[in-house]
């Protein structure tokens, strides 16, 4: 028999360190002679795509395309410090570094417009389309490539640097009460499943998730995000199981040590909640771990409700569902028996 069943996981996550940790990230921004612009950070990529987001809020901060900005990232030997690419916080807090070192470029780099051009200084200048406009008329006063390279020949500062400290004063030692993190990302997730009775297979159907990002710098990035989280956190909920006997580890190898691939993913469907974080660059607060941890719990949820019975041991593997059933089974012949 196949049984089907809904469940509902529900988790916050505090995004950066904490605690009174260290938290903070550097990044230098380059206004090169063409009007392209370049990014030095310590934020290591490793496919969570913080490059690309860096590289948005930049071009975003200074109102340039953003095909015309790359960056240096992750390279010791160079790049400012950023700390480390864990806690999920290069979006916060190094995007936030990056928009503040871009910021101080393209402040002084209108400082100089306004002389070069004969602005008065009650006019505010700003970026736009890769354009120099004076705000409120709308009149343009030069491409932004021709500010830059007018920069570079007088000798004008065209580089930007922000030092962003996101360090978290602790809870209080007495009460517990305070705010750990700077801020918190909220997720909650709905799992529906089919569990085959006689063999204990679980199917995960659908997931719906609907994740506070804060302000989604790069929407497709964090539906991704999210759905690479939730085949995850399938895997870590029903299949991925390290066996252990007298210290020998019986999984060694992906052949025993079963996880998710495309075949098993649910159909998913992702829900952006964008609250904007003040704190954050542009309102993000990011993704990050938080996308992982309600889906686990979801997916056991949604088994209990399919089955009645509540298996408290990760993974929820066949075996276990199959002897939990056994046992409710025998429970409810005894006590048919006794009434």
């Amino acid at each position: 028999m196949k049984l089907r069943g809904r469940g509902i996981g529900c988790n916050l996550y505090g995004v950066g360190y904490g605690f009174n940790r260290p938290d903070h990230s550097a990044a230098l921004v380059e206004v090169t002679d063409d009007g392209s612009v370049l990014i030095m950070s310590g934020a290591c990529d490793m496919g969570q795509g913080s490059d690309t987001a860096l590289c948005q809020i930049a071009a975003e901060e200074l109102g340039v395309p953003y095909d015309h900005v790359r960056i240096i990232s992750g390279d010791s030997d160079s790049t400012p410090d950023a700390l480390a690419s864990t806690a999920s916080r290069q979006t916060f807090v190094s995007g936030k570094a990056v928009q503040l070192a871009s910021r101080d470029a393209k402040n002084h780099l209108l400082r100089f417009c306004g002389e070069l051009n004969n602005i008065n200084e009650g006019e505010q200048l700003i970026v736009k389309d890769n354009k120099v406009f004076v705000e409120g008329s709308g009149e343009v006063v030069m491409s932004f490539p021709e500010l830059a390279k007018a920069a570079h020949e007088w000798g004008k500062r065209f580089i930007g640097f922000a030092w962003y400290d996101n360090t978290t004063a602790d809870v209080d030692k007495e009460t517990n009460q305070g705010d750990a993190y700077a801020c918190y990302i909220y997720a909650t997730q709905v799992a529906d499943v089919e569990v085959d009775t006689k063999t204990g297979e679980v199917t995960v159907l659908r997931v719906g998730a609907a994740h506070d990002v804060g302000k989604a710098i790069n929407p497709m990035m964090c539906e991704q995000q999210i759905e690479g989280a939730i085949v995850q956190g399938m895997g870590y909920g029903i299949m991925e199981e390290i066996v252990l006997d007298k210290g020998i580890t019986l999984t060694p190898s992906f052949s025993k040590f079963l996880i998710p691939t495309s075949m098993d993913a649910p159909i998913m469907k992702t829900y952006l909640i964008e609250s904007n974080e003040e704190l954050g660059p542009f309102g993000a607060k990011g993704v990050g771990e938080g996308a992982i941890i309600p889906t686990a719990v979801a997916i056991v949820n949604a088994v209990n409700d399919a089955i009645g019975v509540r298996i408290r041991d990760l993974p929820i593997t066949p075996e276990k569902i199959i002897a939990a059933l056994k046992i409710r089974d025998q429970m409810n012949i005894g006590n048919s028996e006794t009434t």
